[in-house]
């Protein structure tokens, strides 16, 4: 019986022994986990404060909160923490991770009933990635080539019908000219020369069915959303008819459209009209208000800045001895004053002003200061464009205009390393219009600048917070003489 009690001791001792072990382990790693992750924003009241200062402006709480939280810090929304990166020395993980980790499907389920069923955030990582091929195949050198001859075509039809002198709102102007550049482009011939007015009508009416509260409940039976789904279906019955006709008579274009009635995916399949109408809506949405905005405030900026004006113009008369007044996707890509002057632009106002993803697992992350944070599983994590592209440490003067900054020997973007620009987003998930976007704006302000002198007269734009896609506010006014750029 004593062998026995001391055996049943010693195994109580060693049991109790071992939770209090356990225990203090758990205490110490609870305690190791809660100091190691982000600060968190302050905000009242308690359940409704960061949902608050967040739909008041996020970049306005990103200048309030950064001095204070450093580059990593979570905002508490309902339910949901997002936890912010800011700058090149954390993003890393955000544009690198893979999909398992990071991921765009949860956050941008909003895209879906604008998008259609079965494309992009409605379908799984392999076939999405599929769909992306056909994005970057229907975009190739070869492809472009063409495209700028259409968009050349575009610019020079459009302002010939200008007067001599005349004043016009600039931003309307190209917003215009953009729209019917991309439905020669993207749409086909069909929709450019036949269908345009109603084509243009009911994208009008996809576009103002996305709006803010868009993002929290996207199929809310408000008039803006039943007027999208109208509209979506309306756009599906069209662009049914354009591929069914096209694959009766065997007729090729070359455009987007035919791109993506031609991909097919690794199984054989061919893609479905559906398929096709939807990728075709998600490129118009994705290009459409980024170029037409980046183009105005290109344009504002070189004539409030007669530097850099100037600059672009000598640019323009070198390539004029050089080539005459042909242009084409070559001639454009020399272009690179005026490729300075709109990646400027962009860096100061990119339209799309916050980046996210879902986590799915647990990772940490070491700030510019040395200090370790880990996040959880379950965060929200974004990065916003319009804030990190003006980080003084990175840019100098960041709120200055001055293309000069990307030129060879100073390299701003490139001397802090992988990330110091992200108006293209970038990594797995950058921007894969960026050359189109950059040649269609070119063709348009290479045009304008060989033809016509121009003079802001209304205010510099302000920027307008809150559209869904951040761009100019009101009209930008202009006074313009058509003169043809003499070449000594």
């Amino acid at each position: 019986m004593t062998d026995d009690n001391n055996t049943y001791l010693n195994g109580g001792l060693i049991l109790v022994v071992t939770l209090l072990v356990a225990k203090l382990i758990s205490t110490l790693v609870m305690r190791r986990s809660k100091g190691r992750l982000p600060p968190v924003v302050k905000a009242w009241p308690p359940l409704v404060g960061g949902l608050m200062r967040f739909l008041s402006g996020p970049v306005v709480m990103l200048k309030e909160e950064y001095p204070k939280l450093g580059s990593v810090f979570t905002l508490k929304l309902l339910t949901k923490n997002i936890t912010f990166f800011i700058g090149p020395e954390v993003s890393a993980h955000f544009f690198k991770a893979p999909e398992s980790d990071l991921s765009q499907q949860e956050v941008y389920q909003f895209n879906v009933p604008t998008f259609g069923p079965g494309v992009v955030f409605d379908v799984d990582y392999s076939i999405r990635q599929e769909q992306f091929r056909f994005f970057t195949e229907s975009l190739r050198v070869n492809k472009l080539r063409g495209y700028v001859d259409q968009m050349v075509v575009e610019a020079q039809e459009y302002f010939s019908k200008w007067g001599d002198t005349g004043e016009v709102d600039l931003k309307y102007e190209l917003e215009h000219l953009i729209i019917l550049t991309a439905s020669r482009c993207l749409l086909g011939e069909e929709v450019r020369n036949k269908l345009f007015d109603d084509v243009s009508a009911l994208f009008h009416d996809l576009d103002n069915g996305m709006l803010p509260i868009s993002v929290l409940a996207p199929n809310l039976p408000i008039p803006a959303h039943r007027r999208r789904d109208k509209a979506r279906k309306k756009l599906a019955a069209i662009f049914a008819s354009i591929i069914d006709s096209r694959r009766q008579s065997g007729k090729s274009e070359h455009d987007m459209l035919q791109c993506f009635i031609d991909s097919k995916y690794k199984d054989g399949r061919p893609t479905t009209k559906d398929e096709v109408t939807g990728l075709l809506i998600a490129a118009l949405f994705a290009g459409q208000h980024t170029s037409s905005i980046t183009s105005t405030w290109t344009g504002a900026y070189l004539l409030t800045n007669p530097q850099f004006m100037s600059q672009v113009v000598d640019e323009q008369k070198n390539i004029l001895k050089q080539h005459g007044d042909k242009v084409d996707h070559d001639i454009l890509s020399e272009m690179e004053v005026l490729y300075r002057c709109i990646k400027e632009a962009l860096r100061l106002h990119p339209p799309l002003i916050m980046l996210l993803r879902q986590s799915h697992a647990d990772f940490s992350v070491t700030t510019r200061e040395g200090n370790e944070y880990d996040i959880p599983k379950g965060h929200i994590v974004a990065t916003s464009p319009a804030f990190a592209n003006r980080l003084p440490h990175i840019y100098k003067d960041p709120d200055t205009y001055d293309p000069d900054r990307f030129a060879p020997g100073r390299e701003e973007d490139k001397a802090s390393g992988a990330f110091s620009y992200i108006s293209f987003g970038g990594g797995r998930h950058g921007c894969l219009g960026e050359p189109f976007a950059y040649l269609q704006i070119k063709a348009i302000w290479s045009h304008l600048l060989r033809n016509f002198e121009f003079e802001l007269i209304s205010p510099f734009p302000e920027i307008d917070w809150n559209a869904m896609v951040v761009g100019v506010k009101g009209k930008v006014m202009v006074r313009y003489k058509r003169r043809q750029l003499l070449v000594e």
